[in-house]
């Protein structure tokens, strides 16, 4: 476990941005507009939530939150 616990919003958002990673990177060529949209859409969601303005909220928790949305978005 790694101590931290995420709003769920929060570690949906993360784990849904790699998931569009991965979509824009095997999209055909021509083809990734939208997903890098959602990109930039997920990644001011990720960056502006509240979470961040608490304690809870350090470096440490940021690449906590990246390490679990990995496991989930890359099984």
């Amino acid at each position: 476990m790694n101590g931290h616990t995420f709003p769920t919003d929060l570690l949906e958002a993360q784990t849904a941005w790699y998931i569009t990673y991965r979509q824009l990177a095997t999209a055909a060529p021509g083809a990734g507009a939208a997903h890098r949209r959602r990109l930039l859409r997920l990644s001011r969601l990720i960056t502006s939530h509240p979470y961040w303005q608490t304690s809870a909220g350090t470096p440490a928790a940021r690449m906590a939150l990246k390490e679990l949305a990995r496991e989930s978005a890359c099984p």
